[in-house]
């Protein structure tokens, strides 16, 4: 038996995410599975399990209809998965709007059962209050500011935030509200190049683009939007693989080959063993 003890490997932290404001540049995906987030996990610092789950899991056609349950299951799979990365739930709508004893209990909720090390809320008008709650009682928040996805129906549609004065003056004293709350990081969705910029340079704590250019301290995007799986993807993703036509070809020949009898072939069946000779 060897006697070299195997290091645990070590998982990445909410202060040293926190530490990479201005530094090297943090890379954030969303992951919902086990075996996902294994694969994404050498690669990744941070995992968000993502309410967008709701839209590339499980065929909804927004985050809103999306349960606390989802996401602590979903949450659990990925801790399986993952071992290094800082694993990061996003709080469903309707979960910690209520009052900041409500999002505390449902925070402890998430975090008890999955084991996950943060939560994110997207930062309306009552949300540095409780982020500001949260944290104080040992819970780590991430903001979400600019296009907040959870408040489709009041928008009604998914469109690019801050292009006028007075909604860009909004969203970054969001900003600022939600980073002096005590958020360790900030993600900022659909907003233009210099609103991105202008909130980074505003606010002491890594903001995290989608849709917000190269001058945040990360970008993260949805997984199954940058892997392919979709026809239609927003204008900020870049498509680094097009799994969706490799499933359609692999479930097209597996359909082939059983209806020609081409699969199972011998190698793939099983056999009774022949009687030992004595």
């Amino acid at each position: 038996m060897s006697s070299q003890v195997q290091t645990p490997i070590k998982r990445i932290t909410v202060p040293e995410i926190r530490a990479r404001k201005g530094g090297e540049p943090i890379v954030v995906l969303t992951a919902y599975d086990a075996p996902t987030a294994a694969l994404m996990d050498a690669h990744c610092d941070v995992l968000l399990v993502g309410d967008s789950v709701g839209m590339a899991v499980h065929g909804l056609t927004s985050t809103v209809g999306v349960t606390l349950e989802m996401m602590i299951l979903h949450g659990q799979a990925v801790m399986r998965g993952a071992k290094r990365a800082l694993v990061v739930i996003d709080m469903p709508f309707g979960s910690y709007e209520a009052g900041v004893e409500t999002a505390y209990a449902n925070a402890v909720r998430v975090m008890k059962e999955t084991g996950a090390q943060a939560i994110k809320v997207e930062s309306g008008p009552a949300a540095p209050a409780t982020i500001d709650y949260l944290v104080k009682r040992g819970i780590p928040v991430m903001g979400h500011v600019g296009l907040l996805p959870q408040s489709i129906n009041i928008d009604g549609t998914f469109k690019a935030k801050g292009r006028e004065e007075g909604e860009r003056a909004r969203i970054l004293q969001s900003a600022r509200d939600t980073a002096d709350a005590g958020a360790f990081a900030v993600v900022i969705e659909g907003v233009a190049e210099g609103l991105a910029r202008e909130i980074t340079e505003a606010i002491d704590k890594p903001t995290i683009g989608i849709g917000a250019s190269a001058a945040c301290d990360g970008q993260v995007l949805v997984s199954s939007d940058m892997l392919g799986l979709f026809d239609w993807t927003p204008k900020f993703v870049r498509k680094y693989a097009d799994l969706r036509g490799v499933i359609d070809q692999a479930v097209a020949t597996y359909a082939d080959d059983v209806r020609a009898r081409r699969f199972p072939a011998e190698v793939e069946t099983y056999f009774s063993k022949k009687p030992v000779s004595t």
